[in-house]
């Protein structure tokens, strides 16, 4: 049902390709603005957390406790109409505790008996789950299907979620004790890892004049989901100029501890002629995988029409490596032993690879795939 109509509202115009993308510009304005009437500073993070949403990914959010992860992520729910779930997950929590479970109901005139299913709190459109590395594998791998598949399968019957579908999950990097670490499977389903970190002193004075008085400030409903899921699809219809996939691909390839030109098709001319950096090599087990490359580029379309462009650069990509790329290098002893984390490997390809520009083959008729 549109949710128009249920207010006694007219149903809105279908906007066109060039008008979608002015509005999703226009609505990230305005949600910036909305959000920062409860959320002090975390602008980074707000934004990739939009980047993902738009994208349809999914978010790890890992950061300290009392950095405000939750009252992000129901603030960016209320202020996008969605339904919103919070999963506190802890040791017992079983796998249908999430999606729901079959239930046997009797019908008081008939006597007869009947199964029905009763959904869990994964059927919402933002889902937070909250301390997700709390909850032994079988759990979380409870959260599998419905992020890949979008839908939950119980008792051999699927049931559908309604989209959008969104999973933030938050991970506490101070306790490790009674804690069961994402596979790395698990970690590739995710879009982004994004840090949380502390807000500065002015930040941190904001929040404590503005939560500890009388008045508490209310949110205002900024897009509607059927506005959301159009403009998932136009993000999707943004043209990716084939330099800038390229530049994705070498940046990806360059992870790996094998020569980034080997394969059958190979790989761009400048990242065939370096192959991988001896750095690369010596402290990296495992590289990012193609899911790396389809998030940076699904990222870099996000986050041009936010900021009002119809088609995606090589600095929308590379603003996005960290985030997309961090979880999904594994890192050996050397590195561990020689202070070498992720985002330092990360900083080390990009300064290995540097921006490149849009050929001008590439321009010719680039902005013309979004059209009216």
């Amino acid at each position: 049902m549109n949710e128009r109509a249920e207010q006694g509202q007219p149903p809105a115009e279908p906007l066109d390709d060039v008008q979608a993308v002015a509005r999703l510009h226009e609505g990230y304005g305005v949600i910036r603005s909305e959000l920062t009437k409860v959320i002090v500073g975390q602008e980074e993070v707000l934004d990739l957390l939009l980047i993902a949403l738009f994208a349809r990914g999914h978010v790890i959010l890992e950061g300290v406790p009392g950095l405000a992860k939750t009252l992000i992520v129901s603030s960016l729910a209320h202020c996008l109409g969605l339904k919103f779930h919070r999963i506190q997950f802890m040791p017992d929590l079983m796998p249908s505790d999430i999606t729901g479970t079959e239930i046997i109901q009797e019908d008081r005139r008939t006597g007869q008996r009947s199964f029905r299913f009763l959904a869990g709190p994964i059927f919402a459109n933002v889902l937070l789950a909250d301390e997700i590395n709390r909850t032994p594998p079988k759990t979380q791998a409870a959260l599998l299907e419905a992020m890949q598949e979008r839908q939950v399968t119980v008792g051999g019957v699927r049931h559908q979620l309604e989209p959008p579908f969104f999973v933030l999950a938050t991970q506490n990097p101070i306790e490790q004790e009674g804690t069961y670490p994402l596979p790395e499977a698990q970690q590739d389903r995710f879009m982004f890892k994004v840090f949380v970190d502390y807000p500065s002193y002015d930040e941190e004075y904001a929040i404590a004049d503005r939560t500890t008085g009388v008045e508490l400030p209310s949110l205002a409903r900024v897009l509607e989901r059927e506005e959301i899921l159009r403009l998932q699809e136009i993000v999707r219809r943004v043209p990716a100029a084939p330099s800038v996939i390229r530049h994705a691909l070498d940046l990806v390839r360059l992870t790996r501890p094998v020569d980034a030109g080997r394969g059958r098709s190979g790989g761009s001319a400048r990242a065939e002629a370096r192959g991988s950096s001896e750095l690369v090599k010596r402290m990296v087990s495992f590289g990012a995988g193609p899911r790396a490359v389809q998030f940076l580029v699904l990222g870099g379309k996000a986050r041009a029409v936010m900021r009002g462009r119809k088609y995606v650069a090589t600095d929308d990509i590379r603003a996005l490596a960290h985030t997309v790329m961090r979880h999904r290098i594994i890192t050996n002893y050397t590195a561990e032993a020689e202070g070498y984390d992720p985002d330092r490997l990360i900083d080390h390809v990009l300064e290995t690879l540097p921006a490149g520009q849009l050929d001008e083959s590439d321009h010719a008729g680039v902005e013309q795939v979004l059209k009216s």
